[in-house]
């Protein structure tokens, strides 16, 4: 029952909103496609979204070497993920959440309010998961081009 709700195309849209958001707020760009499919691995993993640094400072080859159990896992829970993260841009996308284009994945930032009523009344574990999709968001902007990120984490496209 959690793993459907929490893997729910409501939600998971909601926390690519979040990371597309994060990922604008540094340099408005849209945020790569593949970048999207880190989200829900990263997010929905209790240990490592708890795991992430804490600003977007610390760079993420230096965070994989004190996380290296994070870069093993990583490629798994990304392919486990693949339906539930397209069935969520998808899900976004028609709702109104996301826009999706050549370029990537955008935020629809003028529904910034209703997003946030919408998590308001949620858990503390839900909410949780908002913030660190958005501070994911920034840091895989700050981290350099998707390829590298990819690279990086042991994760193919």
């Amino acid at each position: 029952m959690e793993e459907r709700n929490l893997l729910n195309p409501g939600f998971c849209s909601t926390l690519l909103w979040h990371a597309a958001l994060g990922y604008a707020s540094e340099r408005k760009a849209a945020m790569a496609i593949e970048l999207s499919f880190l989200v829900l691995p990263f997010v929905l993993h209790r240990e490592t979204r708890e795991s992430l640094p804490r600003n977007v400072t610390t760079s993420l080859p230096t965070w994989l070497t004190e996380h290296p159990i994070v870069r093993t896992r990583l490629g798994e829970r990304a392919a486990a993920l693949r339906p539930f993260t397209r069935e969520a841009l998808v899900f976004g996308g028609t709702h109104g959440l996301l826009s999706l284009s050549a370029d990537g994945v955008r935020a629809n930032a003028d529904i910034k309010k209703r997003v946030a009523a919408g998590l308001k009344p949620t858990s503390d574990e839900v909410r949780a998961c908002a913030k660190r999709a958005e501070f994911l968001g920034k840091w895989l902007e700050k981290a350099g081009a998707t390829e590298t990120v990819m690279a990086l984490l042991g994760v193919r496209p």
